[in-house]
């Protein structure tokens, strides 16, 4: 299967997110984006302080910090907070699960929500989960793309809502429905609509079918931006006509793919 190039669609994007698992977030300093998020997969993922600069230097740098997590807590312990430089900014969330103990689970969000607004004011608020909490504090709304995102972004502005809003997507840059089912299948089936509407133990990659594979193929296409970069650019268009502000991509096919 040919390959589309995708640099001059990689440039449509705002910021582009990385996994520190998958791929060294040195390498963003290639791609024709201005800003980087950072994801937080586990405290032994996370860039050390050096990296961080470097990026700093070249780019806008924000790491994903989960407030109720040891060394992120506003109100407890906050030491690996502390060591992350100061041109790097904050995207708090509230955590997932998988990376969060079973006692930083049970941490209240919402006080500590406000005390990490308070100490980073410019920071964006993922909101997954806790939506209303993170209006309430304010800042940048940072959103996941669902179906409803444009209405529910459009209602909002209607609404008289002036902060800014960032969305967050998985990129794929082609066309193709196994290619798409093995980027963003785990990850879609994993939204609670979807995970609803499949059958038990059905797979979520290219090796799924009948029924499966429909719902996860129209999923790919709410909740990902899918297709070849001219249709990804019209998708990002499109959001930004609705009223985002920023468009964040996650490469879900490899940050390489970028870089053709």
């Amino acid at each position: 299967m040919n390959e589309p190039v995708v640099g001059a669609a990689a440039a449509a994007l705002d910021v582009v997110a990385v996994k520190p698992t998958e791929t060294d977030p040195e390498r963003v300093l290639d791609i024709p984006v201005p800003a980087v998020v950072v994801d937080y997969e586990g405290s032994g993922s996370l860039p050390d302080a050096d990296a961080l600069r470097r990026l700093a230097a070249e780019k806008r740098i924000r790491v994903t910090t989960p407030i109720r997590a040891d060394g992120f807590d506003p109100l407890g312990d906050d030491a690996t907070d502390r060591q992350l430089p100061e041109s790097v900014g904050r995207v708090l969330v509230a955590g997932n699960p998988a990376y969060l103990s079973e006692a930083e689970r049970e941490r209240a969000i919402a006080p500590r929500l406000r005390a990490a607004r308070d100490r980073w004011p410019d920071a964006w608020v993922g909101t997954e989960g806790i939506e209303r909490v993170a209006l309430a504090v304010g800042g940048t709304q940072y959103e996941l793309l669902s179906r409803t995102t444009r209405r529910d972004v459009a209602a909002l502005r209607a609404a008289g809502f002036e902060g800014t809003i960032a969305v967050y997507a998985p990129t794929v840059f082609v066309d193709d429905d196994d290619a798409v089912l093995d980027a963003v299948g785990s990850y879609v089936a994993r939204r609670r609509p979807v995970a609803r509407a499949l059958p038990d133990g059905a797979p979520t990659d290219a090796d799924a079918e009948g029924q499966a594979r429909e719902v996860l193929l129209a999923a790919a296409r709410d909740h990902a931006l899918v297709g070849p970069p001219d249709a990804v650019g019209r998708q990002v268009a499109d959001l930004r006509e609705a009223g985002v502000d920023r468009v964040v991509g996650y490469p879900a096919r490899g940050l390489g793919r970028l870089l053709d």
